[in-house]
């Protein structure tokens, strides 16, 4: 989580589970003598309806397979990877099990405050304020109709609305009697053992709300995106903000299972190095027709000098890395700056500063910014392109990125710009 610049500290090394992720080379020749690695209790996912992996045999088997991932998650020890990579053959990697947690803190008056103060600078140093030295105004700003998210990503202007698509939000889970949702096609499952599928947290029904909320809410702006998409909302954090892995691949797994075209992940481990599970993953995930899109990371402290780094899973090739962008579509000051390894850059960016959203009842409305905020905009706007052209996979990527509005920021800040709905006559090939 980030912190005000005034608090914070070092940061904590990356924390483990004690298990280990086993990469394999083909998904289709996957080939395990497991009693040699003495592992016994083998889950496999395609043994389970709709591909899901109950979150208790996630916590009791002795290894559980992934098989449209090509990927397990075992229950031994790091002394044992020698064993586990002599019985698994061919395996690309072996790696500790992270743990993951939300990403955003709720600043909002911080970073309000921040913003305007940086503004007002601006525009004095600049002379851009007028007589009075005051700040130009932001390019959006929240209105009775929609939220600024949802008008600067042009959601409010764009004929689509996700209709036929399948969108997985991978997070805390969604408030299942959110009257917002109430006659939504909702598929809801957790993957966290002893919790059901309902948010005790707040971070998930956000950005549920955020990719799909309904275009009229019966209160309120506009503040969601795709907002006749099928919701498919796979928990993945617990109640308190956190998840393995394990839980998060087997989100991965049902989403790919069950042909969702977009994977939005608000989640993240500060890690600079590409963790290889999810470089499989996305890979995958992306050849069957699952686009993944992931949060950038909030470990910045721009204001101090600190440009942060792209964090895991977003820093893999495979999958899609948002940026945080504030209401002048300038760079969010916590929001992580690309990596020179491969993988590690920032793909595209929208809007993450003071978003607007669902949070569970009784409250049922927040904002919170983070770039957890800016990556459902994105998922909701790639659900409207994948109405809108039948793209999939690799083909929506491209077509996400190339449609972005460039932006004066550097692009290792924002990639290829603001993400863009797709406008009448998009459609076709």
């Amino acid at each position: 989580m980030i912190d005000p610049p005034a608090r914070r500290g070092p940061r904590p090394p990356a924390r483990t589970t004690g298990r280990q992720v086993v990469v394999f080379a083909d998904p289709e020749d996957v080939q395990v003598d497991w009693s040699a690695a003495g592992i016994t209790d083998v889950a496999d996912s395609r043994d389970f309806t709709s591909g899901r992996v109950p979150a208790q045999t996630l916590r009791e088997a002795g290894a559980t397979v992934f098989a449209r991932l090509g990927i397990a998650v075992v229950a031994v020890g790091p002394d044992q990877v020698g064993a586990l990579r002599a019985a698994a053959r061919p395996v690309l990697s072996v790696s500790p099990e992270l743990v993951h947690r939300v990403l955003p803190e709720d600043l909002t008056g911080y970073v309000r405050g921040y913003r305007d103060g940086v503004a007002d600078l601006a525009g004095r140093v600049l002379g851009a304020g007028g007589e009075d030295g005051a700040a130009a105004p932001p390019l959006f700003q929240d209105t009775a109709a929609a939220t600024w998210g949802v008008q600067a990503v042009r959601a409010t202007t764009s004929p689509y609305t996700g209709s036929g698509i399948r969108v997985a939000v991978l997070d805390t889970g969604l408030d299942l009697e959110h009257p917002d949702f109430a006659g939504r096609a909702v598929t809801a499952e957790s993957f966290v053992p002893g919790q059901t599928a309902q948010d005790g947290h707040g971070h998930g029904t956000h950005c549920v709300g955020t990719a799909c909320g309904p275009q009229s809410p019966p209160t309120g702006p506009r503040y969601g995106v795709a907002s006749g998409a099928e919701v498919f909302v796979g928990k993945v954090l617990g109640d308190e903000g956190s998840g393995d892995d394990g839980g998060i691949l087997a989100g991965i797994d049902w989403a790919v299972a069950n042909g969702c075209a977009v994977v939005s992940m608000s989640l993240g481990a500060d890690v600079a190095e590409a963790h290889p599970p999810y470089s499989a993953a996305g890979r995958r995930a992306l050849q069957q027709g699952s686009l993944i899109v992931a949060a950038a990371g909030n470990n910045a402290d721009r204001e101090n000098g600190d440009l942060g780094f792209v964090g895991a899973p977003a820093n893999s090739v495979e999958i899609l890395a948002v940026g945080a962008l504030d209401p002048a579509l300038t760079v969010a000051w916590f929001s992580a700056r690309s990596l020179p390894a491969p993988g590690g850059e920032v793909d595209v960016a929208a809007p993450g500063v003071d978003v607007l959203s669902a949070w569970p009842m009784p409250d049922r409305y927040n904002t919170i910014s983070g770039t957890s905020m800016a990556t459902p905009h994105v998922a909701g706007v790639a659900a409207l392109w994948a109405e809108a052209t039948g793209r999939r996979g690799y083909e929506l990527w491209a077509t996400l990125t190339q449609a972005a509005q460039r932006l004066t920021e550097p692009s290792a800040d924002v990639g290829s710009g603001l993400a863009l709905a797709p406008q009448e006559g998009a459609g076709g090939g």
